[in-house]
């Protein structure tokens, strides 16, 4: 299942984001992954949740970005939780792209059976019908 939290810089977002994160990982009998764009989680996320600069795999837009997450499911079947935050700047704010990510990471999650919960900076006046299924 993929829950999808979206608004303007500042509104609390990744503070949200970490919180689940941290709850997940003390949590969960499996594995919890957060991927994030750039390095700024590094001293909030505890140690038993995998933090993953997306940066450091060269994933800059939607489709390599689902190529990672379906890797990673693919290899780790104890997943359980996975965090993406700035999902859409990792896109390169290509909404068409983003869209269509959203729609495939549900579908996996959904098949494999991992939680996914993904922020992303952006109006919530400008979300697309695609974004509104997931909010």
């Amino acid at each position: 299942m993929l829950k999808l939290m979206i608004g303007v810089k500042g509104t609390g977002k990744t503070k949200h984001l970490i919180e689940l994160v941290n709850k997940a990982s003390a949590e969960s009998h499996g594995s919890v992954v957060c991927i994030e764009k750039g390095t700024k989680l590094t001293t909030d996320i505890k140690y038993t949740a995998r933090l993953i600069p997306a940066e450091a795999y060269f994933i800059d837009d939607a489709q390599s970005l689902y190529g990672f997450v379906a890797g990673i499911s693919a290899s780790d079947h104890d997943l359980t939780d996975l965090f993406i935050d700035s999902a859409l700047k990792i896109c390169n704010n290509d909404i068409p792209a983003f869209d269509k990510f959203l729609d495939e990471i549900n579908m996996l999650s959904e098949k494999i059976g991992f939680e996914c919960f993904i922020t992303s900076s952006l109006p919530e006046e400008e979300a697309t019908d695609t974004m509104k299924k997931y909010l």
